[in-house]
């Protein structure tokens, strides 16, 4: 964007010194520099990515790793013991069942979150976003099992790759099952964008565009799944 500002400058100025400011090698490194910080390599074969690319799951670390769809495909299956590719479905859980009372029982001190299964803790962990990243809360096993119960889609949930993403703020009731690198991306849009005690416009305008985007990329599941689409979006 810098280029193009500067050039905007010199039509405006004098043509010849466009020309000529152009062929400096002070000039020439800058662009170089600048095209190298945008380009983003797969973490494993050093491939360049897209901006939009596919994720692996370091599952002891569970940490997300950038990958190039060739690499993604080795780890496909379930077999590995070091990495799992993220999977791709967004579901909207449209008839999902919690009370309020179960959602207190959760413990959860804020009202969004999202849950995994953890192969390498052997155990559900529980996250919500906050201004300083993506904080654990003890989870009630107990309440856990009685939802899951409720809802058996949840024992579809494939491990370390996917998660159940709850949005109980300001009176949304949004329940998704969907890539965990998702709920990441959540966390981090709350964590650039948070300011002061209550997060500020910028950072709530955010989140609403997450959760548009979340709905309108979302396939529809439980009884509103066979209304019409912008139904079934709403109930």
């Amino acid at each position: 964007m810098s280029n193009h500002s500067g050039n905007n400058d010199s039509e405006i100025g004098n043509g010849q010194s466009e020309i000529t400011n152009a062929q400096t090698p002070f000039a020439v490194l800058r662009r170089f520099v600048r095209q190298r910080a945008v380009v983003e390599r797969c973490e494993l074969c050093s491939a360049e990515l897209h901006s939009q690319h596919e994720h692996l799951v370091d599952i002891a670390r569970h940490q997300m790793v950038c990958t190039c769809q060739a690499c993604a495909i080795l780890f496909s299956g379930k077999a590995n013991s070091k990495y799992r590719r993220v999977s791709q479905r967004i579901l909207s859980l449209a008839n999902f069942q919690m009370t309020d009372a179960q959602w207190e029982s959760l413990l959860i001190p804020i009202n969004m979150a999202f849950f995994f299964h953890s192969s390498a803790a052997g155990k559900v962990i529980s996250l919500y976003p906050s201004p300083a990243g993506a904080t654990e809360s003890l989870l009630d096993i107990e309440s856990w099992e009685e939802i899951v119960q409720s809802n058996p889609v949840l024992q579809e949930m494939e491990p370390d790759t996917e998660a159940l993403l709850v949005n109980r703020v300001r009176g949304a009731s949004e329940y998704y099952l969907l890539p965990i690198d998702e709920c990441y991306r959540l966390v981090g849009l709350i964590r650039t964008h948070w300011h002061g005690l209550s997060g500020g416009t910028e950072v709530w305008e955010a989140i609403g565009r997450f959760f548009a985007g979340l709905k309108e990329k979302s396939i529809a599941i439980g009884e509103a799944a066979d209304q019409p689409a912008g139904e079934a979006a709403h109930a």
